[in-house]
């Protein structure tokens, strides 16, 4: 007979607070660089946004918008509606990690002008992931404890999904972080030294955040793929 009781197995609660930590940790070093590095201003004096049009112009880009939001570190480039969203402490600073923060975002318009694979992919998954998000926690408050022979394989597949999306995104801010590098090295909107190095920290320990939730996602869908299975081999 199957035990609900079993999703409270010591695997279970070590993946969760696992997974925890190491998004705590991931949080805690991109705050942290961010924090010290916006310290350090970038002797070209151009704000997050003079480089982000810049870089935009560079690359004949005419059709994205720049625009400043509130919230720290909500920085994100807008595919749908091609607007390049910057915090207001990224939009108008003119510090190191302004600029690699900026730079990063435009490296995601540029990769939708260019058709990078990866964000295609990532941009076609948000749909089906946005409905995969809003199953899990039907089933798993609900279904998982009444008919878990009909909930495991459907927490399976939705996280699979989610996981799949985190992984497709990898590529995608790695190759970002990998421009905008380039990007303010060729421009000289940061300078060689420390400013680059300060700006790399930051970009380096953001990145770090994409991991971490991919590791947490795999780690989840490994777990139940793991219940599935030993829940139909009790059944044979």
């Amino acid at each position: 007979m199957y035990s609900p009781g079993f999703y409270f197995d010591p695997f279970y609660l070590l993946l969760t607070f696992g997974t925890i930590a190491l998004s705590v940790y991931a949080s805690w070093r991109v705050k942290s660089a961010y924090g010290r590095y916006s310290q350090v201003p970038a002797r070209s004096g151009l704000s997050g946004a003079q480089i982000a049009q810049r870089i935009l112009d560079l690359n004949g880009i005419q059709d994205v918008s720049i625009h400043p939001i509130a919230g720290q570190l909500s920085d994100h480039y807008d595919p749908a509606n091609k607007r390049l969203m910057l915090s207001e402490e990224n939009y108008y600073g003119t510090n190191v990690a302004a600029l690699g923060v900026a730079a990063h975002e435009c490296g995601h318009a540029i990769q939708h002008q260019q058709l990078y694979a990866p964000l295609q992919w990532r941009m076609a998954a948000v749909g089906i992931t946005t409905i995969a998000g809003q199953i899990i926690p039907f089933v798993g408050m609900g279904l998982l404890w009444l008919m878990p022979k009909i909930a495991l394989p459907i927490l399976a597949v939705c996280f699979g999904i989610v996981m799949l999306f985190q992984l497709v995104t990898l590529p995608v801010e790695f190759d970002a972080t990998a421009r905008a590098k380039r990007i303010l090295a060729s421009t000289g909107a940061v300078a060689p030294g420390e400013e680059t190095a300060a700006m790399s920290r930051v970009l380096d320990a953001a990145a770090l955040t994409y991991v971490a939730a991919f590791i947490s996602a795999l780690g989840t869908f490994l777990y139940y793929v793991m219940l599935l299975l030993g829940n139909n081999r009790r059944d044979e």
